[in-house]
Parts: C-alpha cells; sequence; structure tokens
C-alpha cells in the first residue's frame, strides 16, 4: 500500500491524504459554536502573481484551538521552486537564493502541509489567491484539490467597518486601506515581520481572533451566523 506521504495520485485518483481530506468535510456542520472547530490560519509566498506561471517558495500556517493561538502547533517551510528568478524572491520576499537552494522540493513538503491541516478550516488574509497556488500545487503533486472550507480576514475586515460604519462607508470615496499591516495597526495588533509566511500567518491569526470576538459580542455565535451575515468570505474548493 502507498504511504500515505508519499505524492502522486492513487491510481488515478486523489492522494490518499487528499481523500482523507475531503472525508473530513463531506457531512460538515456550520452550527457548531465557533470555538468547536479548529482552523488553521497560513500564508504563503510566491515567485509572483502570474497565476499560470509562478509558484510557491514558502508556507506558514498557525493553528487557533479553542479561538487560541496554539504556538505549539506551527508549521513553516521554504520551498524549492521547479524555476524562478531568485534576485526577485530576495527582493520582494527576503529569502536568500541559498535558502531556497537547500530547501526541500514542493513534493516533500506540500504532503506534510495537508497532513498538518487535515479537518481545520483554512484562514487567511486574500484567501483566494493562497488558495490558487495551493491547490495548483496540490494537483499537480497529489492529484487532487483542498476540501477544506475557507475564511478570508479580509472580507471579515470589509464586513465589519460596513458594520461599523453603515451604509454610506459602501459609498464612501476616500480609498480604505485593508493590507494586513494596516488592519494590524488600526486594530492595534502585535506586529509582525511583513513579507514572512509565518509572520504573515501569525498577524492574520490575531486578526481573525479579533473580528470573531467582536462579532460574538454581536451575537454571531456560530460558524453559519456569521457565513450568513455576509460578514465573511466563506470558500469551498
Amino acid at each position: 500500500m502507498m504511504n500515505l506521504l508519499n505524492p502522486g495520485s492513487w491510481f488515478g485518483h486523489p492522494a490518499p491524504l487528499l481523500q482523507a481530506n475531503k472525508k473530513c468535510f463531506i457531512n460538515f456542520d456550520q452550527r457548531r459554536p465557533l470555538g468547536e472547530y479548529t482552523f488553521v490560519v497560513c500564508d504563503t509566498e510566491l515567485t509572483g502573481l502570474n497565476k499560470k506561471k509562478d509558484e510557491l517558495i514558502s508556507i506558514g500556517a498557525v493553528m487557533v484551538r479553542d479561538l487560541q493561538i496554539d504556538l505549539s502547533s506551527m508549521f513553516h517551510c521554504f520551498i524549492r521552486p521547479m524555476n524562478m528568478d531568485p534576485t526577485q524572491a530576495t527582493l520582494v520576499h527576503r529569502i536568500t537564493p541559498e535558502q531556497l537552494e537547500t530547501a526541500e522540493p514542493l513534493s516533500e513538503v506540500l504532503p506534510r502541509f495537508v497532513e498538518y491541516i487535515h479537518g481545520s478550516l483554512l484562514v487567511g488574509h486574500h484567501l483566494p489567491l493562497d488558495m490558487h497556488f495551493l491547490n495548483k500545487a496540490t494537483r499537480l503533486v497529489m492529484g487532487g484539490t483542498l476540501s477544506n472550507p475557507g475564511v478570508d480576514t479580509m472580507r471579515m475586515a470589509q464586513g465589519y467597518k460596513r458594520v461599523r460604519l453603515g451604509h454610506y462607508h459602501e459609498h464612501n470615496p476616500r480609498t480604505t486601506s485593508y493590507t494586513l499591516d494596516d488592519l494590524g495597526r488600526e486594530y492595534r495588533l502585535p506586529e509582525f515581520k511583513p513579507h514572512d509566511a509565518l509572520e504573515d500567518a501569525l498577524q492574520t491569526a490575531y486578526l481573525f481572533l479579533y473580528f470573531i470576538k467582536k462579532f460574538r459580542k454581536g451575537g454571531l455565535i456560530t460558524l453559519k451566523d456569521i457565513f450568513q451575515s455576509g460578514r465573511v468570505g466563506s470558500f469551498r474548493y
């Protein structure tokens, strides 16, 4: 039998880890209190933003259990890309060519990440971009895509501001910044080093819990409450 951590498909089907991942969400229940879910807050660093050509070069993630960040359970790996301009990566992410040259390939890192997230909900800032590249990678390495539902903290920020500022906010001509750094400063959250996958995941985790606390005070107790309120972007891939 194939080792579950081996990449590749299983006789034309997704790899066993992806099959197990999918089974976790077949009867997914959104009606449970928020504190009963396990969340994985993740971030990726890329060689660029071209969805066809660019690749993952780093994944960082942290667990949130009982609505608290679990610092004992973190994931952070550099990934050796197949093709990249090392100068560009160094300038944008401060990841040196030497770090990437000695990093593990995608085929070794990705199965461990899929095992790490298992039955958790994914959280990210501008999550659809991260999910595009993660699913592009899982299709290549493991023959399928992730099934984890996801929550986008940028959409949470937009929903929170709509509620606080009212209908006028949607027509306000002033530009509002929804970058992770600006939101962290606006809400006086702990500061982390930008353009680092693990540090950005930690920054996102603090932002996520800030909004969850505010939403719960407003009577949104379950995951379904938040999804139905339109205050988050919920995604299934």
